[in-house]
């Protein structure tokens, strides 16, 4: 069928007239180009033009009260590098995507081990586990925020054995703590199906074989298991790590960046910047900032996975 559709072409391609502008070529090479336009157009509008424009903006000053857009230079990188806060800050994202990031994927590939047994009630398992990340993001959190507040259901049921709960979203040792298990029990049932996914695919004959040569439980998982999802475990790494610095609902709800500034990450300083203080040249820069920032991180994973990912090497 398909040696009689190229000969089909091939005739058509000789029988077209010589000189003529729309060979078979041109045509399939024009369909492909329409094919691909939708998303290379949604690419320029959506992602190229708006990384452009907020270069544009962090070269100026916008003030929008004011009704005045002045082209500052490198005043506000400068102002950048000299922010007394911007320490702190970069403090309080580094701890929370360490925290988000560990703990996420940590819970996510004990669960998907877990759930990959031939056990009774796996399913309803993985539908509760997974339930949360359809949830409506602030909904979770503003439930969260109910449940952790000093006299709210986390602490009733500390209550109920003799303890004596804090305030969590209060406390500057419990808030970030508390963000870190909000956010990583709405978003870890997603890793958790995508590791199930992988572990699913790794031949049971491998395992058999290794327990016929006496591996353990952890020597299987650890010469076995990890080297074949360790594509899986890049590409979750990536996700969480993206996404925990793009984090800002949980914060604005639960904690406004407090008690001080112990759980203001960078995006939500960028908000607070531009759209409470209406410093939206100074926000656009750290926008910049946040870009390099995630372009970097995720440079670096996509490079340093010919050391650790199995058939990369």
């Amino acid at each position: 069928m398909a040696a009689t559709e190229l000969r089909t072409r091939a005739a058509a391609a000789e029988a077209a007239p010589r000189g003529s502008y729309w060979t078979i070529r041109r045509r399939d090479n024009l369909v492909g180009y329409l094919m691909a336009a939708p998303q290379l157009i949604g690419t320029v509008l959506f992602v190229l033009v708006p990384l452009g424009l907020v270069f544009w903006y962090s070269l100026h000053e916008w003030n929008v009260l004011a009704g005045t857009f002045e082209f500052t230079g490198g005043e506000n990188y400068s102002r950048l590098v000299d922010d007394p806060k911007l320490r702190s800050v970069l403090g309080a994202t580094v701890l929370f995507s360490i925290g988000i990031v560990v703990l996420n994927l940590t819970l996510a590939l004990a669960l998907a081990v877990l759930l990959n047994q031939r056990l009774r009630g796996t399913v309803l398992f993985r539908t509760l586990f997974f339930s949360p990340v359809v949830v409506s993001l602030v909904a979770w959190t503003i439930v969260w925020q109910f449940l952790l507040q000093s006299n709210g259901g986390v602490n009733g049921l500390l209550d109920a054995v003799g303890v004596t709960g804090p305030n969590w979203l209060r406390g500057e040792s419990t808030a970030m703590a508390s963000v870190v298990v909000v956010q990583v029990l709405k978003n870890v049932g997603l890793n958790m199906v995508l590791f199930l996914s992988a572990l699913q695919g790794v031949p049971r004959q491998l395992y058999e074989a290794a327990e016929l040569d006496g591996a353990g439980a952890w020597t299987r998982f650890r010469r076995i298991t990890l080297p074949l999802i360790s594509p899986t475990v890049l590409l979750t790494s990536i996700i969480t790590v993206v996404g925990s610095l793009q984090v800002f609902a949980q914060i604005a709800v639960l904690t406004q960046g407090g008690p001080g500034t112990s759980t203001t990450v960078l995006v939500y300083y960028l908000y607070q910047q531009a759209f409470q203080f209406h410093h939206f040249g100074y926000g656009a820069t750290l926008s910049v900032l946040l870009f390099a920032i995630v372009a970097a991180l995720t440079l670096l994973q996509w490079r340093m996975r010919r050391r650790w990912v199995f058939h990369e090497s």
